[in-house]
């Protein structure tokens, strides 16, 4: 069955407030196996309203409004459904007599509009509201479902939790049966690299689904199947996972959703081993997001930011003839990179170490283009080796793609 969210709400539109219930609503669909299809939102106009919900009800089995439900005169939502259905209007008495109740038990006088809260769509089922006084609609009408929620957050959570997914888990019936997902986290590898290497699983997906995700420096998929059970979904997924591992295994750092650098932490403090940076173009940015991660104090001894060539030489002793002058690689080279690692491994007394150095832009220097990259790696009782990367993008966008591969190339080597 397919469902369309609509949040009702001129501030919505305007940018005012963000329009969090529509995720919350669809995380919940999901949950039931409910799939939303479309997303819509609509401000407080009345004819709007009735044409935004017409075109719902003509492409889905479930129309799911949330907003548009209190006292005021621009709380239009239930009039514009019930004059498009050709419905009336009337009091729900019970939930008349909850506002009349709180009004007087707050000692304040209850204003004639107030009682709008406690008008219903004819035939519906109501929907009450623990937190507040609209109350909410639940109502078929001519093979169409609809739902229609408050919009304060705080009203519509416990409501579409305790009423409305019961209701309609009850319409769906044998249907109702949830979806389940699997995030596999990729690095090192681009989104256009991963979806070659796995375009026929995509093109021919039935179930599991795959869908790939991409932010810088990562990639990642998500694998969804609808079952009722959750040792039926995971059987279903597994034989579609590792077909993914198969072809791109040496890819993956975790199967959860959840950061490299967590994963990092996790195996360093297993295997009872310490890191140390020295990053110059990334300017700290790996050693803040390794520090993010709670317990990374048993991992991590900590780093240097080394910026200037001056740094490099007076804390990494980095020679002066391998930063300057003709014919030296300069400070963005593979050589500075690998002596880097080594020392800041040496000199904070840690197991690995990494070093980045780079041109993250905006200009080239020491005539080397912008994206231009090498990451260090040092293992102690190892030779350190550096990889050489050309990356592109804005200034932000090469530090944070540099600290992501640097973090990748770690993965790689506590892997092994």
């Amino acid at each position: 069955m397919r469902a369309e969210i609509i949040a009702v709400g001129t501030e919505l539109l305007l940018g005012q407030i963000v329009n969090t219930n529509a995720q919350y609503i669809a995380q919940g669909c999901a949950g039931i196996g409910l799939n939303v299809y479309y997303q819509t939102v609509v401000g407080d106009n009345r004819e709007r309203l009735r044409q935004t919900f017409e075109l719902a009800a003509s492409r889905a089995d479930f129309v799911i409004v949330t907003g548009g439900l209190g006292p005021t005169q621009d709380d239009l939502t239930k009039d514009a459904l019930a004059e498009l259905l050709g419905l009336s209007i009337s009091i729900h008495q019970p939930s008349m007599d909850k506002i009349v109740s709180l009004f007087r038990a707050r000692g304040t006088e209850m204003v004639e509009s107030n009682a709008r809260q406690a008008n219903l769509i004819e035939g519906c089922e109501p929907l009450s509201n623990d937190n507040g006084l609209a109350v909410g609609v639940a109502l078929t009408h001519e093979g169409t479902h609809y739902v229609l929620l408050p919009g304060p957050p705080k009203e519509m959570k416990p409501m579409f939790d305790r009423y409305a997914i019961p209701w309609i888990s009850s319409v769906m019936g044998e249907e109702a049966a949830p979806l389940h997902s699997k995030m596999l986290k990729f690095a090192g590898i681009g989104e256009s690299n991963l979806e070659h290497r796995l375009i026929d699983l995509i093109e021919g997906q039935q179930d599991p689904t795959i869908a790939p995700y991409a932010k810088e420096g990562e990639v990642s998929i998500r694998l969804t199947t609808r079952a009722v059970t959750a040792e039926e979904a995971q059987r279903k997924l597994a034989a579609t996972e590792r077909e993914v591992r198969s072809r791109v295994g040496d890819h993956i750092y975790a199967d959860s959703d959840v950061p490299i650098e967590r994963v990092i932490v996790l195996q360093l403090a297993e295997a009872d081993k310490t890191l140390a940076l020295a990053e110059s173009c990334t300017g700290g940015l790996v050693s803040e997001m390794i520090t993010e991660v709670a317990g990374s104090s048993a991992a991590y001894k900590g780093g240097i930011v080394c910026y200037t060539n001056e740094i490099k030489r007076n804390l990494l002793g980095v020679p002066a003839e391998l930063l300057e002058g003709a014919g030296a690689p300069g400070a963005v080279s593979a050589e500075t990179a690998v002596l880097l690692a080594e020392q800041v491994m040496e000199r904070i007394g840690s197991d690995y170490a990494i070093s980045v150095t780079g041109v993250a832009g905006p200009a080239e220097s020491e005539d080397k283009p912008v994206g231009l990259v090498y990451i260090g790696i040092a293992e102690r009782g190892r030779g350190a080796e550096a990889e050489k990367l050309q990356l592109s993008g804005n200034r932000e966008s090469i530090r944070l793609k540099a600290a992501k591969h640097a973090l990748y190339r770690l993965w790689q080597r506590l892997k092994k």
